[in-house]
Order: structure tokens, then C-alpha cells, then sequence
């Protein structure tokens, strides 16, 4: 498993993760909270190179604005 990054805000449903480094997961990658259970996919990445935004389409049952503060890693 790999660190995404924190969640730091939701917009238009997504959740807005920022990436601890220069490395990012994958389109379509599955995203799991700390307690290994999943969250969404990935479906963007944008901002700076060095260190990246990641926005994560949640799961039907996740509420985004339940995860900001969560660290969040890919599989």
C-alpha cells in the first residue's frame, strides 16, 4: 500500500486529498482510509509537482466531508 495523502476539503462531491510528495497513485486506483476500508478512486490529479492534489470520487456510503483530516493510502 501507498500513501495518498490527507484529505483536506471536498468540492463537487469529490474529495480533495494533498499528496506528502511528488509521487500520486493512478487513475482509477482504490483509495482506503486508515482503517483499510475503501473510500473511492481516483480521478484526477492536478496542482503543483511537487506536491500534487488527488481527487477521489467517494464510494455511494461515504460522506466526504467524513474524511477530511483522514489520512488516506491506495492499494
Amino acid at each position: 500500500m501507498k500513501r495518498v495523502g490527507e484529505a483536506v476539503r471536498t468540492a463537487q462531491g469529490l474529495v480533495v486529498v494533498r499528496s506528502p510528495d511528488r509521487s500520486h497513485p493512478d487513475f482509477g486506483v482504490q483509495v482506503l482510509d486508515e482503517n483499510l476500508d475503501r473510500v473511492g478512486r481516483v480521478v484526477d490529479v492536478f496542482g503543483p509537482v511537487s506536491r500534487p492534489y488527488v481527487a477521489v470520487s467517494p464510494d455511494d456510503d461515504v460522506r466526504p466531508a467524513a474524511l477530511l483530516g483522514t489520512k488516506l493510502y491506495a492499494r
